[in-house]
């Protein structure tokens, strides 16, 4: 696989929080991402070489 994705309710508090614990971070804040997606990317020297994806869903409610 390439990566894995978590969807989050709040992608920037969420990344934020993250940071917040030491861990890298290739996106320090959203970004625009496939069918309308924002997400963020957490460095995979991090998280033992798996790269991870947030997403939040803009639409959802």
């Amino acid at each position: 696989f390439h990566h894995i994705a978590y969807e989050v309710d709040n992608l920037n508090e969420s990344l934020n929080k993250i940071a917040e614990q030491d861990i890298r971070l290739i996106d320090k804040e959203g970004r625009k991402g496939a069918e309308g997606l924002n997400i963020g990317f957490l460095h995979p020297k991090s998280t033992k070489g798996v790269l991870t994806e947030l997403c939040e869903n803009p639409n959802k409610k």
